[in-house]
């Protein structure tokens, strides 16, 4: 079940939109006779787990392969479905990857992380359920989550998470990839969010507690790259107060 207050710092949280899911039914109706994808990372999922590109590299309708220089255009689907642009538009930001995702019914999606798909790496994740149930959940480090229906939720994809649809229905989610900008910033603050504090490292996996171990790591190599990296880890940690 979904707790009161998210987790610190903000592992997901309930944005401030919701939408007409009836409407978006209607245009997925209308979506019957065209092909699904099998998501590609055949390893992460047991069941079956299906995409539909909205906005993919191309505008390409089965592929659903990111990056971050990317040409993103909108696909042929989402040009037959006016109200679900006009969702997408509700968001004043650019977006890179956006898909349905449905995931039937005792299907799960495996515990694992998304490298960068943070909101404090540029990228909001968000979540809009269209089809759901009470037994689908979400698992984001040890905190349960159920999305409502038709409500718009962040997901920090950088953390191990994981699905279940333990229901007897499909799940259907649109998902959309946002670049942070100004007007995320501001609603994101509004609807409280709590950042990911910055390491003084300027690298989330080092801290006060291995950094010495690193730095005679990167010394041990020897080369300058190394020896350079080193003495700026020791300069940050004798400024913290402590000497290697």
């Amino acid at each position: 079940m979904a707790i009161s207050r998210p987790p610190y710092p903000c592992k997901y949280l309930k944005l401030p939109f919701s939408f007409e899911v009836q409407r978006i039914e209607a245009e997925l109706q209308a979506l019957n006779n065209t092909p699904w994808i099998a998501h590609s990372n055949t390893h992460c999922y047991e069941g079956n787990w299906h995409c539909l590109p909205l906005r993919s590299v191309n505008g390409a309708c089965n592929d659903i392969t990111t990056a971050d220089d990317a040409n993103y255009q909108d696909t042929p689907a989402l040009e037959r479905c006016p109200y679900l642009q006009q969702v997408l538009d509700t968001f004043e930001c650019e977006k890179s990857s956006i898909r349905l995702m449905t995931l039937t019914p005792g299907s799960s999606i495996k515990p694992h992380r998304d490298r960068g798909g943070a909101f404090e790496d540029g990228i909001a994740r968000l979540h809009i359920p269209l089809r759901t149930h009470p037994d689908v959940t979400f698992v984001v480090e040890e905190q349960t989550l159920h999305m409502s229906l038709g409500d718009t939720w962040y997901l920090n994809a950088a953390c191990t998470h994981a699905v279940y649809n333990r229901s007897p229905q499909s799940r259907t989610h649109l998902m959309l990839d946002c670049r942070v900008n100004p007007w995320l910033e501001r609603l994101f603050t509004r609807s409280g969010f709590i950042a990911r504090p910055r390491s003084p490292y300027g690298d989330p996996l080092i801290n006060d507690n291995n950094v010495q171990a690193i730095i005679r790591h990167l010394r041990s190599g020897g080369t300058p790259g190394e020896l350079m990296l080193a003495q700026q880890l020791e300069t940050t940690y004798r400024g913290r107060g402590t000497t290697p």
